[in-house]
């Protein structure tokens, strides 16, 4: 993945909060059910599951943590982590904070 030349991390580090909207909105991720997911910068996003779209919200909570919610009450946080290969980024890991539910998302390129 292009456009992470400066960030200095390695494979399962936790996302720091000012990295967290540069994660998301670097492009789209491609989940391992083939479901895809496009983070905007204003904070919308579209998960695309078997070929239906849903749109959904995300943010940065007061603890550095991204939060998604989906209509009508669906309401998550997760820790991210950097996925890398080879010193590479290539996506990110989304660990639900007490569910502990994980999914891998990797940057389509």
């Amino acid at each position: 993945m292009h456009g992470f030349d400066d960030v200095d991390v390695s494979d399962h580090d936790l996302v720091a909060p000012e990295h967290v909207q540069r994660a998301l909105t670097a492009g789209e991720l491609v989940f391992a059910d083939g479901a895809t997911q496009v983070f905007e910068a204003d904070g919308g996003n579209t998960y695309v599951e078997n070929g239906r779209p849903t749109r959904g919200e995300w943010y940065v909570d007061d603890d550095g943590h991204f939060g998604s919610f989906w209509r009508p009450s669906y309401r998550a946080r997760y820790d991210l982590r950097w996925m890398l290969e080879d010193g590479a980024i290539v996506g990110l890991r989304f660990t639900e904070l007490g569910r502990g539910s994980q999914f891998d998302g990797r940057y389509r390129v």
